[in-house]
């Protein structure tokens, strides 16, 4: 959800814009520099939403191309965990070691779903957490540890990943590539922050999701 997602109030926003406003969003966070030498497109020919090693990430998908440098696995710490329920775009309920956890996604928001007001929901969250639902389908689900335990809300702060069939989806990378989430990471969780930024320019010149004039 956009916000503050991270543990501590003074951290940064790392987030590449391109100087463009996200359609109806309160989303134009403020960047640092990151001197990132980021890919200039995201190459690829017939490609379908990437995982992380930019494979497919299952049916109904955008398409999207291969996002380079893509992981093709977790490569730090990691717990299994069960799917309690999507709570929307960037959070999950997870059995986690036999407890019942929130989860929040590192590196990354996306629109917050208006509870107060249901009658009229946001067409992009919504858009969000249905995404985030598909990815997460009839799949294992791992959490991987960046380096904070929790944030300030007493989430779990994990980068979210499906195994199926020997064939991993990042699920964090996947919602930024097809348009469905915004990069926002807060230091020291920063791992997989230059291929998060990657994916959010390819789409944005593709303008998918959010960067384009309607929801995905």
């Amino acid at each position: 959800m956009l916000g503050v997602p991270g543990a501590r109030a003074a951290t940064a926003v790392d987030v590449d814009t391109g100087g463009m406003s996200l359609p109806r969003r309160p989303m134009a966070v403020v960047s640092l520099a990151l001197a990132v030498a980021l890919i200039a497109s995201a190459c690829g020919g017939g490609a379908t939403t990437p995982d992380a090693s930019g494979g497919a990430a299952g049916t109904g998908s955008a398409t999207v191309a291969p996002i380079p440098g893509a992981p093709a696995h977790p490569t730090g710490p990691t717990q299994d965990a069960t799917l309690v329920r999507v709570v929307d775009g960037d959070t999950i309920r997870a059995m986690v070691g036999g407890i019942e956890e929130r989860v929040r996604y590192i590196g990354m928001d996306t629109p917050e779903l208006n509870t107060n007001s249901p009658a009229t929901p946001d067409p992009y969250a919504e858009a969000a957490t249905e995404a985030n639902r598909r990815l997460l389908a009839g799949g294992r689900l791992v959490l991987e540890k960046d380096v904070s335990e929790r944030d300030r809300y007493d989430r779990l702060l994990r980068n979210v990943w499906l195994e199926r069939d020997g064939a991993w989806t990042f699920v964090n990378l996947a919602l930024v590539a097809e348009g469905y989430a915004q990069v926002s990471t807060y230091p020291p969780d920063v791992k997989y922050v230059d291929t998060l930024l990657a994916a959010q320019r390819a789409a944005r010149e593709d303008e998918r999701g959010l960067w384009g004039g309607s929801p995905p």
